[in-house]
């Protein structure tokens, strides 16, 4: 299958957050603001200010992250919940405030397993092959890639793109940041840190145990229903494949193998693994409905997640 970036429908989104990082409380503001319906510009309009408290670039912002992060969507030049975003957000929801560390991680799936809204991030956790990298060497493999495909974005707006990214998944603690640093939602999964010398920056691999077992599957789930509808999916391709929780997690073979060995007994057997004759993958028996998944993250519904 074509990677999703070499497809000629895929377009290059490298700009629309305004410059600032997703932060704690905008994506509850943002859900409020859309709940029962509301016109498409309404984080731009003058009016924006007063309802967020916030500046018109930071409203607009805010309006991005929102979309980004699969919580809310726009039909018909309406702004409306979606039903992940309802199920979570919702003043009853499993986590309104975001207090969890699972709503954090479903976050971060829907912002790196897609390169619809961010593109730069889904390059990074998807394409980059070394765990430690350069953001300058990050420019220059995403500008060639806007060359290739005919995409309108110069290597500012690229450099720009990449700074965000950073700020938005690195932990900072120098207090000379300030206010540009505040509350960074996925800064706290601790998914990039600096590393020692010059710049560069490294991903953290390995078990990630603040993730729970739901939103893995939900994640898994998400990841199956975007390879075609097979049966199957190799345990090779979770671990390794462009958009796989394996990649979008970072998280280390052994650690995606025990994860898939215990998906028969989460979703009550809908789906199994398998490893015969040293083929190692999981086999859907029947299907699963993906907000049953979340939904076991918070320790809510039923244990068997059949459809």
């Amino acid at each position: 299958m074509k990677h999703v970036l070499l497809n000629s429908n895929a377009r290059g989104q490298f700009a629309g957050h305004e410059t600032f990082p997703l932060r704690l409380l905008w994506l509850k503001k943002a859900f409020d603001a859309v709940t029962g319906g509301a016109p498409a510009g309404t984080f731009q309009e003058q009016s924006a200010i007063a309802r967020f408290g916030v500046g018109r670039n930071m409203a607009v912002s805010m309006r991005f992250w929102g979309l980004a992060s699969g919580m809310i969507e726009e039909v018909d030049r309406t702004l409306q919940p979606t039903a992940l975003g309802t199920a979570i957000l919702a003043d009853h929801g499993y986590d309104p405030f975001i207090e969890r560390t699972g709503t954090t991680w479903l976050v971060h799936w829907a912002i790196a397993s897609n390169p619809q809204y961010t593109t730069t991030t889904y390059y990074a956790f998807n394409h980059l092959a070394a765990i430690e990298f350069d953001p300058n060497l990050l420019a220059e493999e995403l500008l060639g890639l806007v060359e290739a495909r005919g995409w309108r974005a110069t290597r500012g707006t690229l450099k720009r793109d990449i700074e965000v990214f950073l700020r938005g998944y690195v932990r900072r603690d120098d207090a000379h940041f300030g206010e540009d640093a505040a509350e960074p939602l996925l800064a706290e999964l601790g998914l990039i840190r600096e590393a020692r010398f010059g710049g560069w920056h490294e991903f953290v691999r390995g078990p990630k145990p603040t993730l729970p077992d739901g939103i893995f599957a939900y994640a898994l789930a998400d990841f199956w229903s975007r390879q075609g509808g097979s049966s199957t999916l190799t345990a090779e391709n979770v671990c390794y494949a462009a958009g796989s929780p394996g990649r979008v997690f970072k998280l280390d073979e052994d650690s995606v193998v025990t994860r898939l060995m215990g998906l028969e007994a989460l979703t009550g057997g809908a789906w199994i693994w398998t490893d015969t004759a040293g083929l190692r993958q999981v086999q859907r028996i029947s299907d699963v409905d993906p907000m049953e998944l979340v939904a076991l993250a918070y320790h809510h519904g039923p244990q068997a997640a059949v459809a």
